[in-house]
Order: structure tokens, then sequence, then C-alpha cells
């Protein structure tokens, strides 16, 4: 739904858990039904945050019905059996709490965050939407418009966001990845109360879903509770998430896009590579490391070179997304200084990458970029909100509890040739795409 949050989250991903460290140390039960219940105690605040994932995002959406996942989303906020329309957010509100939702290409969310006493209310109305949603037309075509103004000001109005779905379309020549989350404007027009309900049906069972609650909370305590509000509800069909593949990539692709909303020029570049779903061994980790090695702060070799150094440029970052049930993605992103084209600025990038791909990265990068990604764990613990976040990304991209307390470890392990070796395999032209954001001159065609 907000790409910006699912960027936010993938550098969360770098928080996970130890069990040397615990630094969440989550307790984990599955009900006979199939829905596996996960939970953090945190007792600095009498707070819990309550959230239901579903292992369905975007990329398992019919074809034609892009945006459905995200659709559906917005009409789980409308009526049930039992809360009329409209009602449920305005509950939790008068009970004192907050909610909301996210919908990825891989996963959709529902949480709330209320007082301790207040999570058996909120319990009891999420339970109940999972089974009993009630859709009107009204109801429907009036949330149809309110996602088309969504897109409009989101996507239609922003160069970045528009450049952004042209990246994407361009990096995933067959993968569903290359739709909006959102969906296409003309497929999100005929998008029906039908087609919502068909998708509710197939994906949204408790066998399908994951309950996973932080805060002033035990498993002890929360398993009765599970067990009343969402141990009744039948499980459904098993969900294979079976998606087609992408063909091997033999060329380079470029998108560009100028615009009068544009004041300063950018150039970014976005490689498909593998998740920590489909990596094998420690690429994964290499190239967290990796990510952090080229753009990760002013120490960063991307940094000192083309911002201090060479002076070539204001701005750079580097970031890598291995939280994805299929393909992951390594990202670089350039900000020229002055009137440097990005001609200019592309060319002093690739000799940089060219280095770092031939020359060796030195043992004491590995060590500060691993020290520096491992201690940020640390400060995951005071956030009810990031134990929930990180552990539904992962649990429903095919991760397990264990590779996430083995995280640490594994950062720690990296060594010089795995770093060597994923920057080999992944920066390669054939396999990225570039995309150029530049200022234009009003009337200018």
């Amino acid at each position: 739904m907000i790409r910006f949050l699912l960027l936010a989250l993938s550098s969360m991903a770098l928080f996970s858990f130890s069990g040397k460290t615990e630094v969440f140390n989550p307790e984990t039960h599955t009900l006979s039904n199939g829905m596996q219940v996960v939970v953090v105690t945190n007792r600095s605040a009498p707070a819990v945050v309550h959230m239901v994932w579903y292992k369905v995002g975007a990329a398992d959406e019919p074809r034609g019905q892009s945006g459905i996942a995200h659709f559906l989303e917005h009409l789980m906020f409308k009526g049930t059996k039992y809360t009329p329309p409209g009602e449920f957010s305005k509950i939790v509100s008068r009970n004192g709490g907050t909610d909301n939702a996210f919908t990825s290409q891989d996963f959709t969310a529902y949480y709330q965050k209320v007082a301790r006493t207040k999570l058996e209310l909120v319990m009891k109305l999420e339970a109940e939407r999972m089974t009993n949603l009630v859709l009107s037309e009204k109801d429907v075509l009036s949330e149809r418009d309110v996602v088309l103004e969504e897109r409009a000001s989101r996507t239609d109005n922003s160069p970045s966001a528009q450049l952004f779905e042209a990246q994407q379309t361009a990096l995933y020549l067959n993968h569903p990845y290359r739709n909006p989350v959102i969906g296409w404007e003309h497929e999100i027009r005929e998008l029906s109360a039908e087609n919502a309900l068909s998708f509710y049906k197939k994906f949204y069972a408790p066998n399908n879903a994951i309950l996973i609650v932080a805060g002033d909370v035990s498993l002890k305590e929360i398993k009765p509770l599970a067990e009343k509000y969402y141990g009744p509800i039948p499980g459904g069909a098993e969900i294979v998430r079976s998606r087609i593949l992408e063909p091997k990539h033999r060329a380079a692709r470029r998108v560009s896009l100028s615009s009068t909303q544009v004041r300063q020029p950018s150039l970014s570049r976005v490689y498909i590579t593998s998740s920590y779903r489909t990596a094998q061994k420690r690429e994964a980790y290499a190239l967290q490391v990796l990510a952090e090695i080229i753009g990760g702060g002013t120490r960063s070799r991307l940094y000192r070179s083309l911002v201090l150094d060479q002076k070539k440029a204001i701005s750079v970052s580097a970031w890598y997304n291995p939280t994805a049930l299929d393909y992951g993605e390594f990202g670089i992103s350039v900000t020229p200084r002055g009137n440097l084209s990005l001609a200019q600025i592309e060319k002093a990038l690739d000799r940089e990458l060219l280095e770092i791909k031939t020359k060796s990265i030195s043992a004491d990068e590995i060590k500060r970029a691993a020290k520096k990604l491992t201690a940020e764990a640390v400060y995951a613990r005071d956030s009810l909100m990031a134990a929930p976040n990180i552990i539904g990304r992962a649990l429903t991209t095919g991760q397990s509890l264990e590779n996430l307390e083995a995280w640490p470890e594994r950062i720690m392990s990296v060594r010089i040739e795995d770093v060597v070796a994923a920057a080999n395999e992944t920066l390669v032209l054939r396999n990225s795409v570039t995309s150029l954001l530049t200022p234009k001159k009003r009337g200018v065609q």
C-alpha cells in the first residue's frame, strides 16, 4: 500500500532476533485450525499491539484484477454481521486505541494498538471480520472511488512514484511484482463486490493467517483468548502460493521521466536478486553487509568518494530488501551536485561499483558494517510496533522464528569472500534497471 512503509520495515528486518541477545524472545503456539499465534512480552507499558497478518498480497491477485488485495483491505473496514458499517475504527477509537492496515506484494496486515484491558475487545472485532464481512454495492462503489483518489494523489500526481512504477515493470519481465500494489487505474475501475468477496473467501482463513500480539501480555494469557475468538473459525482449503517466475535477464533496462514538479535530478539503480527465502547460504546476509558498506551513512564507500572526495554528489544511499517471498531487490540512489549531469554521475557510480567488485573489501569494513547492523537490534526493544512488524513480514514470506533468532550470528559470521561474491553476483547490469528523474521547463513537451 505504501512503498515507503515497506522500505522502512525492510530495514527493520535488520533488528532481528538472536537466541543469545533475546531481542524479542517470541513465544509461539498453533491453534487447531492452523492459525499461528506469536506473542512478544514487553512490560514497559500497560499496552498491547494486536496484529493479524494474512499470507496474501498483490502478487497473489488474479490476472486482470490488480489492486484487489489493497481494495479488500479498505473494504475490511466496512460492516460485518455484528458491526455496523464504518463502526470498527470508531469502536477502537472510543476505547482509546488506534488501528490501521497495509498491503504489500506478499502480505496484508491489520493492527490495533490499545490498552492491555482492551485487548479482548479488539481480538473479538478482528476475529469477527475474518469470517463475517458484509459488503453492500454502495459501500464497494464508494470505496473504489476512494482508492482511485488515493492512486491519483499518491502516484499519478507524483513524478517519483510514476517513475517507480515504470522501474518495477521494467525490472520484472514476467513476475507479478511488476504490478503496483494499489493496482492499475483501468483495472481498479472494474473491481467489484464479487471480486472482493471471492478473494476474501479464498485467502482470509485462520490457516492462512498469523496472530501476533506484543506488549504487556504473555503467551499463557493470550492462548485462551485466541482459542475463544479465533479457534472456532474453520480452517480453509490449503493455499499453495505458486507464482510464475522470471526468465533469464539478458539486457540492462533504463527508464526516465521529466517533470516540471521535479526540482533536483536524481539517479537510481535497482538490481533483482535473491531474498532471504531464495538465497543460497550466506548471500542475503552478505548483501545486507554490502549495502551498509556501499551506502550506509557518512562512512560508506559511496559517500566518502562521491560526496566528500570527488564532490560530485550531495547524497547517496544503498539498500537491500531481502524480506520477500520470491525476489529481493538491491538499490542505489545518487543525487548529483550542482550542474553535474546524470550521465556524469552515472559514470562515477559505475567506476565505484567496479572497484568494489574487483578490489578487496577490507576486514575492517566488514566488521564495522556487521557491528553497526547488529547494534541496532538494541533499539527495537523499546518499540511495541517493531516486533510484530518484523515477525509478521518474516513469517508471511517464508522465514521462521529460528531464522530470525539466528540473524545476528549470521551477520557477524559474514566473511570478505561472501561479500565480494555477493557483489559480483548481484551488481550485474543485465539484472538491473537504471532510473533517471529530471526537471523539465514549463511548456516543453
